[in-house]
């Protein structure tokens, strides 16, 4: 997602230290794959910030990844963070190269910036994936979501939930930020579409939750009955003011993918919600790696990769693999795929804390 700041380099930080609170499920456990190579990968995750919980998320689920088969057997992995800052990036990248890994994994400071750098690396054979903070270098390979999708997904399933008519409140991102500006014209295209729905209020939540919930609670006693909530992130925060202001029965929401949220489309504090959630997973890193790893061995083609956002509803949110009631609110629970047909399955101990889950981890990648 190219732009000069993200959603998850605006949100604060800070690590849960819940480990273990619940297990999840993945394929049988099998020996070393049969497509290893004659020696291990040496694959790189050069990330630039670490200061917030889905990047927290992203790392420990990567860190994860290179302890199960066939990534064990197959690859040697390291990772370095940069706190943001281009140049410790690029000199850490500069590193690499001299070590002659195979593949850099970026989640980069800048789209432009280390440009240069990584085009050294490609010149000397070294791959480069890019994901999330994508880069414009035209030789990296580059995976990440469709931000227009994510805005037209959500305001389709409230758009047939409110049955095309009715007042919605429309809670956006930082503002100026491309995935803000994607995912509102996501929304608003669809809103066209339907001149019965009516949008009352457009009003940031800056992709935090204690904002979200701060600006929707000045707002509510000024606007009319809502019929539907459409929020870029923060959700959980913007249900939490309808409930204090006693705006009750919480009207549908599409929304992101915190736990806070989909512990109310499980029942919380007195309510339920009907809801759809969605959201940036913090698993593009290990799609990367599986992206990497299958190039550099020759089983699948140099190209971008597009990935369909994971969501879940009301009738597909499951306690113990897409909301977890006894972890914080803040959580992300799109650490794992709770889609109908998964890119890949992983444990809640490989988000919390980068343990290895039981078995192997099949990543399915688009059709090559």
């Amino acid at each position: 997602m190219t732009r000069h700041f993200t959603r998850r380099e605006v949100l604060h930080a800070g690590a849960t230290g819940m480990a273990g609170a619940a297990t999840a499920w993945l394929a049988p456990a099998t020996a070393r794959a049969a497509d290893a190579p004659a020696k291990k990968f040496k694959i790189a995750l050069s990330n630039s910030y670490i200061g917030n919980k889905w990047r927290i998320e992203m790392e420990n689920v990567f860190k994860a990844a290179l302890e199960m088969e066939p990534f064990k057997s197959q690859v040697e992995g390291s990772w370095f963070n940069s706190g943001n800052d281009v140049s410790k990036q690029s000199q850490q990248i500069s590193n690499l190269i001299a070590q002659r890994v195979d593949a850099i994994v970026v989640n980069a400071a800048s789209p432009t910036a280390l440009n240069g750098i990584l085009g050294q690396a490609t010149s000397r054979g070294i791959l480069v994936v890019s994901f999330d903070n994508v880069v414009t270098a035209p030789t990296a390979l580059k995976v990440n979501t469709d931000q227009l999708e994510f805005g037209r997904k959500l305001a389709e399933w409230l758009a047939k939930k409110i049955n095309g008519t009715g007042n919605i409140i429309m809670v956006t991102g930082v503002a100026g930020t491309t995935v803000d500006l994607d995912r509102n014209k996501g929304a608003d295209a669809v809103w066209a579409k339907y001149p019965g729905i009516k949008v009352v209020n457009r009003y940031t939540g800056m992709w935090d939750s204690s904002t979200a919930e701060r600006n929707t609670a000045a707002l509510l006693p000024s606007l009319p009955k809502i019929d539907g909530i459409w929020c870029q992130g923060g959700t959980d925060g913007v249900l939490k003011a309808f409930i204090n202001a006693k705006r009750t029965p919480l009207p549908p929401t599409a929304g992101e993918a915190e736990n806070g949220f989909r512990k109310f489309m499980i029942g919380y504090m007195g309510q339920k919600v009907d809801g759809i959630s969605i959201g940036q997973p913090p698993f593009l890193s290990v799609i990367s790696l599986e992206l990497a790893r299958r190039v550099l061995a020759g089983k699948y083609p140099k190209k971008d990769i597009t990935i369909p956002f994971p969501y879940v509803t009301n009738d597909t949110v499951r306690p113990g693999e897409t909301v977890f009631p006894q972890l914080p609110d803040s959580f992300f629970t799109d650490f794992t795929d709770g889609g109908a047909s998964p890119m890949l399955k992983l444990c809640v101990d490989a988000a919390l804390d980068g343990k290895a889950c039981p078995g192997t981890l099949s990543v399915v990648l688009p059709s090559a």
